[in-house]
């Protein structure tokens, strides 16, 4: 490839000189071709170790002129060729022209510019898509393919210079990550050492030091432990493994691959040495950490940021922070965690101007909102271009009116206004008045109902003013007070100032009558409540009557939400709860419902109106608690790992004996899924999920280590989990909120386990103070970090669990071992998961669903099991493997879905390696029968023929049909009707067909027969199968002669099958048989043995036998996973030309049986009335009387004591698999590339 020239020192270092000219030179790496000595070892170890690109560029072409010492590199290639073809070109464009020039730096500037000329026009051609990935990074790039047998689709994001420990000698080498893979290349004084790790086999990821090892990255799997250290910046690489491993995991949970962002902003200029990747992976963490920090919408992606301060009017300071802008908000976090948070949705602004500067306020920026809030931005440093981003994004801000009116719907009660706090129950009459967008467009059942402008609270509340709750009513009192002067000082509505301050209130406990409006607030639902107006309504109308099985659960859960509250023992609030639950079931499929939604969903309902509890919900689901509430509950699994991890940090001398009485995973799910409402009672538990809503998990888990410090000796002196639990059971049924103005509501659990001696109470509020004062340095980047470690963990036991759930549902009988049986599965995941990295556009990346059983999780169509067929089988035959892996793929496919789960692919394999010579023989036999010899095959050609005697027209009729592409039942259907066969006939070719494969299973007398050209095809397979033998000769001469035998035995068969009172054979009925024409008599003296030690007979018999049956063969082998309805395909002719090639197909002599009539007489034939038409062979020269069974096979077989042992000749499995492991990598785009099959 032509380079950007660059300066070289020394030119002859390392390189020798091939040819010169006065201008150029050409040379070729030391050590790499002919020779090599210990020069090339040692060049090869410099090479890895000190430059990255020289082993991709063995040649290299270099410019010099004659006075000058510099040389300059203007093209390098990996091979002779592709450097001849540089240097030609140099020689027949640029010599002439160059001689002209007088001064040698014109010579010098000339040459480089033609050359920056010839780059940028390959670049012009080659990446129309805008890859600005630097030159550098693409040797990296082709030199991790070429090393690793890496295919095209796979893309390299970074890689690193670091040292592999194998043993105690670190390795020096180079790291390659990308999306799919880790790889690792060393060369050491001719000591190689090449790895290759996949990310979803990563089951450990971890940053260490050690007294052996200094800082080093840990990176584990299921078989190995791998360490790397010596990098130039161990930070940013751990953190890019992090995000990969991060993305295989959520591969494996989801089935999610990794898509490149195209919507993210791209650079000006490529950054030197950083890939296009690398930035996107960049862009996604920071977008994930930003969105995080001020719980935004899942589709917000921040635009920058920059450091700026903001003047807080509160305190009357200008506090340093970062502001971040995104192209529906600006937000600002000061440099201190506690100072201030700031959201500012651009919704909400009105004016963004650049006020004067002054030296106390430098470059300020002003933002004023409708809410009559104004923010002052100063220290900004570029901040024209800030305005002119930010005026960009209001002009993208969709139209007023609809947004407008969709704020304005509870301006009253949560947008900031000027007077201080208005009465809240307004919402409710606007909420319902005609004039809001949402007034028309409500369904009827939820526009009618009541919760869709309130919380059922309001609705069941005693109307009992606050003073005659006596000190609880003046406390809730001074709470409200303390918020509304808070609101005065800091602002209301999402644009508030978020403090410390606001954090103290909401632990002191939220006001009954703010809950609903600060839960949306903090949890950032009020955002896509806002920016959706409308949305929930349309989902309830659309899943109203709609039945799945998430609705069934969700019925049978309803009337388990919370009984003893009065809001849930009538109709209403189960009807509410039932709108939001389905809706969301709707919205969000993959998680459809999970037990514990409802109990959180009531709560939700209780405080805020049906649309608000569906957007908190949302907001929980999707953003506060990912991944918990799908169908493995990985995200509450993951949890319960870091509260376990936090255990053994906080609360060391209790976390050895919870470990022994396994208590923490029953506790964590419970309290986790729920966020404690299902344990503590009601009243109390809100108190907790006021925080959660502030905080986040963290308090969940804070509160979660104060209960078990709060029990530390009575857990001590339990003996078993059962006394464990009662003990935190009890506990937490008496943790009380003695400030509630709610009437107390019976907690059920408490009832059911109170002793003789009541327990003491323990308030709420003390708890929560305990958990923060001694748990409280907890950070959310903390816990991040721990998540990603608990994911690792817990989706690979997940999938070991799923492993060995797999391999139990397999009959014992298949005859592998536990062990092949997960190896193979392994293998058999692995090619799954590969057409998802390199093969999206394969019928197989239709995507993996979770929720079905583990069996049907992983499947493979055509294309892949010809690729695990091709390494796997014990019957490997040559060019011809891919036409017998299409055929087992048809026979193992019975549901004709084009796809084979685990069970069926382990049947295939299983037939041809286990059994006896009778069971093995079976298979080869079934493979060489419809439906597996091909789809659109007629069932014996005798019906065949009896359809094309019928009605001489067909023939033309049937070619019409299949340049048309009819291989549709309609169309088969209306030409059954044409020809006269009534329905009837139809539905019993199909019962026949049904019943046939019934009883295909019992014994081998219920085999059906074999006609003449299936048992073709079945010859031309065996004499495959031999090529690789070292027994090669003797088994030839031995199936030679069965097939001769086996020949005339059909011959001899036949004279008796046509007595008119013979039994149809396959299936036909006897009322619909037809006299066939007779076969031609020449056929049948002349298929004679060929002589014992003819060699002419085994060499050239095959050059037209083995090519009629292809040309007359129907075939679905060509792509993967055909339509079972398209046109047959003839074989390509690759194919074709591979068969003519075998070196041994010889049934009869060459000069007895004329094949080349064979081939010219083929005609076109109809299938039966159940499939699609088919190209067969019929006429004059296949004998459609012939058959032969299974027995006479098997019979004959048995007299060729070489063939007995070829096929009772056990194979073992597990080093065929160690091959495949290998290769994997390689053979991932094969049948992307290579239609007509891979070479054995």
């Amino acid at each position: 490839m032509w380079l950007g020239p660059e300066e070289v020192l020394v030119a002859n270092a390392l390189w020798v000189t091939e040819r010169a000219n006065p201008f150029f030179v050409l040379q070729r790496r030391r050590g790499h071709g002919k020779g090599g000595g210990l020069t090339g070892l040692l060049v090869g170890t410099l090479d890895v170790v000190l430059d990255s690109s020289a082993r991709v560029a063995p040649y290299r072409i270099l410019h010099q002129t004659q006075d000058s010492q510099v040389y300059w590199t203007v093209a390098c290639g990996s091979s002779r060729k592709e450097i001849t073809k540089h240097w030609e070109w140099l020689e027949n464009n640029l010599l002439q022209t160059l001689s002209i020039f007088d001064n040698e730096e014109d010579i010098t500037t000339f040459v480089k510019g033609k050359i920056h000329g010839i780059i940028a026009e390959e670049n012009k051609n080659l990446q129309p898509q805008g890859d600005e990935d630097p030159g550098k990074f693409k040797e990296a790039e082709l030199k991790m393919r070429k090393q690793f047998g890496m295919p095209e689709g796979e893309k390299l994001v970074n890689y690193y210079s670091c040292s592999y420990w194998k043993g105690r000698v670190p390795r020096q080498g180079w790291l390659y990550l990308t999306v799919n893979h880790l790889c690792f290349y060393s060369f050491l004084l001719g000591k190689e050492v090449s790895l290759v790790v996949q990310w979803v086999d990563v089951t450990r990821l971890e940053k260490n030091a050690t007294l052996l090892f200094p800082e080093s990255i840990r990176v584990d799997t299921r078989d190995q432990e791998l360490f790397f250290s010596m990098f130039l910046n161990i930070g940013e690489t751990f953190k890019l493994m992090e995000q990969l491993a991060n993305l295989a995991m959520r591969q494996l949970l989801d089935s999610e691959g990794f898509l490149e962002d195209k919507a993210l902003p791209r650079p000006s200029r490529p950054h030197r040495n950083i890939s296009a990747l690398k930035r996107d992976l960049d862009a996604r963490a920071k977008n994930e950490c930003y969105r995080a920090t001020f719980r935004l919408p899942r589709d917000e992606r921040l635009d920058g940021h920059t450091g700026c301060t903001l003047w807080t009017p509160f305190n009357k300071l200008h506090i340093p922070g970062q502001m971040f802008i995104s192209s529906n908000y600006i937000c600002f976090a000061s440099k201190e965690e506690d100072a201030c948070h700031l959201i500012i949705p651009l919704r909400e602004v009105t004016i963004v101007e650049k006020a004067d500067s002054s030296s106390v306020l430098p470059s300020p920026l002003s933002i004023s909102t409708k809410s009559k809030m104004t923010f002052l931005f100063a220290n900004l440093k570029d901040r024209d271009f800030l305005v002119q981003r930010i005026s960009d994004f209001l002009q993208k801000m969709p139209s007023k009116q609809p947004g407008g009116s969709g704020v304005g719907r509870k301006a009253s009660t949560v947008e900031p206004a000027p007077e201080p706090c208005p009465a809240p129950p307004k919402a409710s009459d606007q909420l319902t008045s005609p004039s809001t967008p949402l007034g028309g467009r409500q369904s009827s059942s939820v526009q009618d109902a009541p919760t869709s402008s309130q919380g059922l609270l309001k609705l069941f509340q005693r109307n009992s003013p606050m003073e005659d709750l006596g000190a609880k009513g003046a406390k809730e009192k001074m709470k409200e007070e303390s918020w509304n002067i808070h609101f005065f000082e800091y602002g209301r509505g999402m644009c508030m100032y978020r403090t410390a301050r606001t954090r103290e209130l909401v632990l002191k406990g939220i006001p009954e009558s703010l809950r609903g409006e600060l839960w949306l607030l903090f949890s950032g639902a009020w955002n896509e409540m806002v920016t959706h107006p409308g949305y929930y309504e349309e989902l309830v109308e659309k899943s109203t009557g709609k039945y799945s099985l998430a609705t069934e659960e969700i019925e049978r859960d309803l009337h388990r939400s919370m009984p003893e509250h009065p809001a849930f023992q009538n109709e209403l609030g189960i009807a509410a709860l039932r709108r939001v639950l389905t809706a969301y079931a709707f919205r969000n499929p993959t998680i459809g419902y999970c037990q514990a939604m409802n109990i959180v969903t009531s709560v939700l309902l209780l405080y805020g109106s049906e649309e608000e509890a569906f957007w908190l919900l949302v907001a929980l689901c999707e953003r506060m608690l990912p991944d918990y509430y799908n169908t493995r509950v990985v995200g509450a699994l993951v949890d319960q790992g870091i509260f376990e991890e936090l255990t053994r940090d906080f609360l060391p001398q209790l976390s050895e004996k919870m470990q022994d009485l396994g208590v923490i995973s029953s506790i964590s799910l419970s309290w986790f899924l729920t966020l404690f409402l299902s344990v503590m009672p009601f009243e109390s538990a809100v108190v907790i999920v006021d925080c959660f809503f502030y905080e986040g998990i963290k308090v969940i888990l804070q509160v979660a280590l104060a209960i078990l410090d709060a029990n530390m000796e009575q857990l001590l002196g339990c003996s078993d989990e059962g006394e464990a639990m009662t003990v935190l059971g009890r506990y937490l049924d008496n943790v009380v909120n003695k400030q509630s103005v709610s009437p107390p509501i019976p907690h059920l659990h408490a009832l059911l386990t109170s002793g003789d001696d009541p327990p003491t109470e323990v308030d709420i509020f003390d708890l929560l103070k305990v958990s923060y004062e001694k748990f409280s340095s907890l950070r959310a980047d903390d816990i991040e970090q721990m998540r990603f470690k608990q994911r690792l963990k817990v989706i690979q036991s997940l999938e070991d669990t799923a492993k060995r759930s797999v391999v139990r549902a397999i009959p014992g009988d298949i005859g592998f071992s536990i062990e092949e049986l997960e190896d193979l599965y392994m293998v058999f995941k692995a090619k799954h998961l590969a057409s998802q990295y390199w093969g999206s556009s394969r019928p197989t990346a239709v995507r993996r669903d979770p929720s079905l059983p583990y069996l049907e999780q992983y499947r493979i169509d055509a294309g892949q099991f010809r690729e695990l067929f091709a390494s796997l089988t014990p019957w490997a035959c040559g060019s011809h493997t891919p036409v017998l892996a299409g055929r087992m793929f048809r026979l193992l496919d019975e549901n004709k879905d084009s796809l084979i789960n685990f069970k069926e692919f382990v049947t295939g394999m299983s037939g041809m390696y286990h059994g006896d010579l009778t069971e093995k023989l079976k298979a080869l036999y079934k493979l060489h029968l419809p439906p597996a010899l091909s789809p659109e095959e007629a069932e014996s050609a005798l019906e065949a023929t009896h359809y094309f005697t019928e009605d001489s027209s067909s023939e033309e009729a049937l070619r019409q049909e299949e340049q048309e592409g009819g291989g549709n039942e309609d169309v088969q259907d209306k030409k059954g009707e044409e020809k006269g066969i009534s329905p009837p006939d139809y539905r019993h070719y199909l019962r026949m067909w049904a019943k046939e494969k019934e009883v295909q299973k019992e014994t081998i007398k219920d085999l059906p027969k074999m006609n003449q050209e299936q048992f073709i095809e079945l010859c031309k397979t065996l004499y495959n199968m031999f090529s690789e033998d070292p027994m090669e000769q003797d088994l030839y001469h031995a199936i030679a002669t069965v097939a001769s035998l086996l020949l005339r035995i059909g011959e001899v068969g036949k004279k008796f099958s046509v007595q008119p009172g013979r039994k149809p054979q396959d299936g036909a009925p006897e009322e619909d048989e037809l006299p066939t024409p007779d076969p031609p008599q020449d056929l049948a003296p002349e298929l004679q043995p060929p002589a014992a030690g003819d060699p002419q007979a085994k060499a050239g018999g095959d050059t037209h036998l083995g090519k009629a049956p292809q040309e007359s063969q129907v075939v679905g082998e060509g792509g993967s996973g055909e339509g079972r309805g398209s046109p047959p395909q003839l074989l390509s002719d690759d194919e074709t030309k591979d068969d003519m090639s075998m070196s041994s197909y010889s049934v009869v002599s060459t000069g007895s049986l004329q094949c080349e009539d064979l081939a010219d007489d083929t005609v076109l034939v109809g299938g039966e009335a159940r499939s699609p038409p088919a190209i067969a062979r019929c006429g004059g020269t296949v004998d459609t009387d012939w058959c032969i069974s299974f027995e006479q096979i098997l019979a004959s077989i048995l007299t060729e004591s070489v063939l007995v042992n070829f096929f009772e000749k056990r194979v073992d499995i597990g080093l065929k698999i160690k091959d495949q492991k290998k290769v994997e990598r390689q053979f991932s785009t094969s049948s992307d590339l290579e239609q007509s099959g891979l070479s054995g």
